[in-house]
């Protein structure tokens, strides 16, 4: 079994891995994307580099901390890990499709969690080297600079980034709320990875983000990141982030969003 390490010390490890990581996913592309297969849908789709680089991290994790599991969104959970045994929690590439096409929006996501609880995170833009990082109660860093969000106080003002499911029934009802919500906002944006909508609502590029569908590894390190650097990071109606709706937004802008979010029935539809 791994020794336990510290939030500090784990995060050492992310941001290595994770850097590593980067580096493959960066250098598969050209590739990767004469390799493509299907999830759940044509637009879903999935490289080959998405397998190889969560393999890579999965190989360096296990090497080093023997005694750890990791969750993946290619392969599942490695191991059933034991009480206070530290889970690592992986999007290989987030923002596929952007990797794809070629646009600089994606990422590796990397997070350290123990007894359910996420104590240690990084994200990389693996297209610009851009790197986000927090520990629990140790703050939000880019650039060795701390992570407030924004100062943004009203919803009027408020740019707002979301995401869209695959399946075309969801992407219909999740149509349906951005046109109702356009008006009453500043402008909304959609970048296609939610780790790094995450970052840039931490360090107030976006004023809040929100999205319906979200699986754990889309958000454990990025929602660490967010709420150390001071937001809310939650669900609607008191309940926790997670697949039936993410919100994040500074405690000035959250309730507004919040409301507004539950009156146009955000988190509802397939």
């Amino acid at each position: 079994m791994s020794a336990i390490s510290t939030p500090d010390e784990l995060l050492a490890v992310a941001i290595r891995v994770a850097r590593e990581a980067a580096a493959t996913a960066r250098q598969m592309r050209a590739e990767a994307i004469g390799d493509v297969q299907t999830k759940s849908t044509d637009t879903d789709v999935v490289t080959a580099a998405d397998k190889a680089v969560e393999r890579q991290v999965v190989d360096a994790l296990l090497t080093e901390r023997p005694g750890d599991g990791v969750l993946g969104e290619e392969y599942g959970d490695s191991v059933t890990v034991d009480p206070g045994a530290v889970r690592w929690i992986l999007d290989p590439i987030d923002g596929t499709v952007n990797y794809l096409y070629g646009l600089p929006q994606y990422a590796v996501s990397l997070a350290a969690e123990r007894d359910g609880v996420v104590v240690a995170g990084v994200v990389v833009n693996a297209a610009t080297g851009d790197e986000w990082t927090a520990t629990l109660g140790g703050g939000a860093w880019r650039a060795g600079r701390r992570l407030t969000g924004s100062s943004r106080r009203t919803l009027d003002q408020t740019l707002v980034g979301t995401g869209f499911g695959y399946d075309a029934r969801r992407r219909a009802h999740q149509g349906a709320v951005l046109a109702r919500l356009i008006t009453r906002v500043r402008d909304i944006r959609r970048l296609g990875a939610a780790a790094l909508d995450l970052c840039l609502v931490a360090e107030g590029t976006l004023d809040a983000y929100f999205e319906k569908g979200l699986n754990l590894w889309d958000h454990a390190a990025g929602g660490l990141i967010a709420s150390e650097a001071g937001l809310t990071v939650s669900g609607l109606a008191g309940a926790p982030a997670g697949r039936s709706m993410l919100v994040a937004a500074p405690p000035a802008i959250f309730p507004a969003l919040h409301d507004v979010l539950v009156e146009l029935d955000a988190a509802g539809g397939p």
